[in-house]
């Protein structure tokens, strides 16, 4: 029986690297009252991307701190209008303008979510390279607004219960709009199986005081990663994940300690641990021709919707 091929991703970060780029981000964003903070991120990013290895070749992080300046001023001044028409609403001391000025506000701010995931998306796919082959993402805003919408007014009137299928379906529309030269993407997950997951997740954890847990969160990383699905052409690769509870376990508490104990300071530390288990832990399925990626995507370089995302703390993909 022939076996099947099997890749993964691998992660090289050290801890003391990713230490003195944290100490140098931090001290330049406290002297500059903050305005370095996009380019602290850029710094992060080119060093997690180069760190980060996939069949012999790293990957390129290509976005500027310029880049990320702009896009993070008018992420402020998105924010700031809102803010403004908040704090307008209630300074009128007028009921009817206090009603509507949270409205304006709440709605606006669950409005941003939709709108940042899709800037981010365009801006980090566009702006991340693998032996000079960028990725791109070719959704839609108006139909992932459209869809995020819906699904909030149908999670609204369920009482939360179809926000399963909400996460599913973005989950879907996100992926299917994926490229990374001529290699698309799918995801095959569904709203039912997901939503008795999480149910069958939360019951056991309140039952056993919380153990099941790191049961629960696996089997969360296991379902994201195992209905990605990867397309060359007509061949079909499928994302695999060995996580176990017992290696979320270990990862967790030793995490936990070393940052607690080290009072923050050994927080770089968990993030390379964290990373080396999650790169570890994904294994892609099928035969790829590395050599037939040719590049088909255009660079984007407006990164307001990837500071949004960072301020609103969305998790891209």
């Amino acid at each position: 029986m022939e076996q099947q091929e099997t890749r993964q991703l691998t992660f090289h970060g050290e801890g003391a690297k990713l230490f003195g780029i944290y100490i140098v981000n931090i001290l330049l964003t406290i002297v500059t009252f903050g305005l370095y903070y996009p380019w602290a991120r850029a710094a992060l990013l080119k060093y997690m991307y180069e760190e980060s290895e996939f069949e012999g070749s790293r990957f390129t992080f290509h976005g500027t701190g310029k880049e990320m300046f702009i896009g993070f001023i008018k992420a402020i001044g998105i924010f700031l209008g809102l803010y403004a028409i908040l704090f307008g609403g209630i300074l009128s001391q007028n009921a009817t303008l206090m009603m509507l000025g949270l409205a304006v506000f709440y709605i606006g701010l669950l409005l941003l979510i939709p709108i940042a995931i899709h800037g981010a998306l365009r801006y980090r796919a566009s702006r991340s390279s693998w032996r000079g082959i960028h990725f791109g993402y070719r959704g839609d805003r108006k139909e992932l607004l459209n869809t995020f919408i819906i699904g909030s007014i149908i999670t609204l009137v369920t009482f939360g219960i179809y926000g399963a299928w909400l996460i599913i379906e973005l989950r879907k529309y996100i992926f299917k709009n994926l490229r990374f030269g001529n290699i698309t993407f799918s995801y095959e997950g569904e709203g039912g199986a997901f939503f008795w997951l999480n149910i069958k997740g939360y019951f056991l954890t309140i039952i056993t005081f919380g153990i099941y847990g790191f049961w629960w969160v696996k089997d969360l990383f296991n379902y994201y990663v195992n209905n990605i699905r990867m397309y060359q052409g007509e061949t079909r690769l499928a994302f695999r994940s060995t996580a176990t509870a017992g290696g979320y376990f270990k990862l967790l508490i030793v995490n936990v300690l070393i940052v607690v104990l080290s009072l923050g300071l050994a927080t770089p530390w968990a993030i390379v641990r964290t990373m080396q288990f999650v790169f570890s832990n994904i294994h892609i399925d099928g035969p790829l021709d590395v050599d037939a990626i040719i590049q088909t995507e255009a660079d984007y370089t407006d990164a307001t919707g990837e500071d949004l995302a960072d301020m609103i703390d969305i998790g891209i993909v």
